[in-house]
């Protein structure tokens, strides 16, 4: 998946100058970015704080750990099941 050029904070800042009253059209021309980009920033991390913001992306890590995690259990599991199904 691309990185953005945008890290959380500058969405955040574009976020909260629209709700100040500044139009989406201006927000985008001045970030270089389409229109629709900036609605999925809203619906994504609309209404969001830095801190909450920090404690998904720390939500968002251990997640991926755990996923990692079962991965790699499960295919142990099929390696031993594999093994044990063979006759000697």
């Amino acid at each position: 998946m691309r990185n953005s050029k945008f890290n959380e904070s500058q969405i955040i800042k574009a976020l909260k100058e629209n709700q100040q009253g500044r139009t989406v059209g201006d927000i985008s021309r001045e970030l270089g970015i389409d229109k629709s980009t900036f609605y999925y920033w809203r619906k994504k991390y609309g209404g969001m704080e830095q801190q909450e913001l920090k404690r998904l992306k720390e939500l968002e890590t251990e997640n991926n750990k755990l996923k990692q995690m079962y991965a790699d259990v499960s295919l142990d599991n099929k390696m031993l099941k594999d093994i044990l199904s063979k006759k000697f």
